[in-house]
């Protein structure tokens, strides 16, 4: 069983506690990193999230806002993160297969409770594949350290 982080906006925290039961349910160890009805701002959830990663302290991270589109671009403002919008299993099994995604991110205001139950699980059993994606993954990681805004 995986160690995931889960953590929202205000658009997410309903599905957000929905799939952090089920989640239990079914034997994963879940860090519930908050989200409410309250005003939260997606960067937020999302440093959160990423921090719980980097740290080792969680394998991946389901990150929910309204569309999911904010916090995946949060998410992957932060060096180690691979973060991925997901509407559909399929793309959840992309996004680690191919990408070795560690941050699923779910849009409250689109999919409903069962079909993002779909992606995350399809998302945590699949595993990244070697060879040409895992060398690509690894160019990712070393963009961190070589791009420069310097002109």
């Amino acid at each position: 069983m995986a160690r995931i982080a889960i953590a929202s906006d205000h658009g997410g925290w309903e599905l957000k506690d929905t799939l952090t039961q089920r989640l239990r349910d079914a034997g994963h160890v879940v860090e519930d990193l908050g989200g409410d009805a309250g005003a939260v701002d997606y960067p937020e959830p999302a440093a959160l999230v990423a921090r719980q990663i980097l740290a080792g302290d969680v394998e991946f991270g389901i990150l929910i806002c309204g569309s999911g589109i904010g916090v995946c671009i949060a998410a992957n403002r932060v060096p180690g993160i691979r973060a991925a919008t997901l509407s559909e299993p399929v793309s959840a099994r992309l996004s680690r297969a191919h990408n070795h995604a560690n941050v699923a991110c779910l849009g409250a205001r689109l999919i409903g409770v069962e079909m993002a139950w779909a992606i995350v699980q399809t998302f945590l059993a699949t595993e990244g594949e070697p060879g040409r994606h895992g060398r690509r993954v690894a160019m990712l990681d070393a963009m961190n350290d070589a791009v420069s805004l310097e002109k």
